[in-house]
């Protein structure tokens, strides 16, 4: 009897151990433990072990993809690899003067128009209107390509150039661009040979071979008078010196820079430092407009600090620090700033 009552508790208490052991079990798979919870659970339900930053771009995600404007090593472009360049940098302001801008703001057609007073009062619609009956009036840049890569040269006309064998280097750019008098023949070692773009006041204009863009940098309204007269009737020969009466040059290729973005320079990037910025500036912004890749040539002093041309013998000659118009160091910041931040690429000369 007593044999009997003991086996009799040891299996209720067997039994009230399977039950407990059940109900425990039971209990953990309603928490969810990972380690219960059945395969591919963990790809269905992501646990954040960190918090998420907008700053971080991810790599295995579309939309947190890094973005590329083009197919070049390094784009000007791209955003968020320099804060600065992308706090100053408007993609949607076009360089070139065209039929579908013809209107300036009040601003900056105030800003533009005292930069060289004019006595004469022009109604610029119909000055622009005759301009662009002569030649196309339009853009021929389109917007970024993922697919492309435009590298560009901005060929200066610093005397550190002499010497140095870039030629061939600048030669391989699909766009060249050179300002003013910047001659080549008898240069072609160090400055190249070939031109894509030259950008020109009516004061400096030569006649150019077929295959290059002219660029008008006006600072009037008698400019655009002028280039409409040269490429026409040759009514014009002065301005405030005396011009070319007729110009040479492909007018399917003449392009008119844009005071608005001239303006653009002048308060965002050289930040009113100078009455205006130099040529240098233009033709280097309107190429970090245009192009998807850009390397600059013939910038700044030469290695003894003297500013002067590359054709020229006197090596103390040049004018450009001491005129007051630019300011050379703060747009020399800009320059390596502009390196710096991965933009451009500087070819230091001697």
């Amino acid at each position: 009897m007593r044999c009997s009552l003991r086996m009799w508790v040891l299996l209720a208490s067997l039994a009230l151990l399977f039950f407990s052991s059940l109900l425990f079990s039971l209990s953990l798979r309603g928490a969810s433990l990972p380690y219960l919870d059945p395969p591919g659970w963990e790809m269905a339900h992501r646990v954040k072990l960190v918090p998420s930053y907008a700053g971080i771009r991810r790599l295995d995600s579309p939309e947190g993809a890094l973005q590329r404007t083009c197919a070049c090593q390094s784009c000007v472009g791209d955003p968020g690899v320099s804060d600065w360049f992308d706090e100053n940098y408007d993609p949607d302001i076009s360089p070139v003067w065209t039929r579908d801008n013809i209107q300036l703001p009040p601003d900056v057609y105030y800003w533009w128009v005292m930069l060289q007073p004019q006595f004469k009062p022009h109604n610029m619609q119909q000055v622009l209107s005759k301009l662009f009956e002569v030649i196309p009036g339009r853009s021929p840049y389109g917007s970024w390509d993922p697919a492309r890569c435009q590298r560009c040269a901005v060929v200066g006309n610093s005397g550190n150039l002499r010497g140095v064998g870039y030629g061939r280097l600048i030669d391989g750019h699909q766009f060249i661009m050179r300002m003013n008098l910047a001659p080549t023949l008898g240069y072609e070692e160090d400055a190249g040979s070939r031109t894509s773009h030259h950008f020109m006041y009516p004061e400096s204009a030569k006649n150019l071979p077929a295959n290059v863009s002219f660029v008008l940098v006006p600072f009037k309204t008698l400019d655009l008078l002028w280039i409409t007269s040269a490429l026409s009737t040759g009514q014009i020969r002065f301005t405030y010196a005396p011009v070319k009466q007729f110009l040479r040059v492909d007018k399917d290729k003449v392009q008119i820079y844009n005071p608005a973005f001239f303006k653009y320079i002048h308060e965002r990037w050289t930040k009113h430092h100078g009455r205006y910025p130099s040529t240098g500036m233009l033709v280097l912004f309107f190429a970090l407009h245009v192009c998807d890749e850009v390397n600059v040539f013939g910038f700044g002093a030469d290695s003894r600090g003297n500013w002067h041309h590359y054709w020229e013998q006197n090596r103390y000659a040049g004018e450009f620090r001491k005129t007051g118009v630019h300011d050379a160091d703060f747009e020399a910041q800009i320059i390596n700033s502009l390196a710096e931040a991965g933009k451009i690429r500087v070819f230091r000369g001697k």
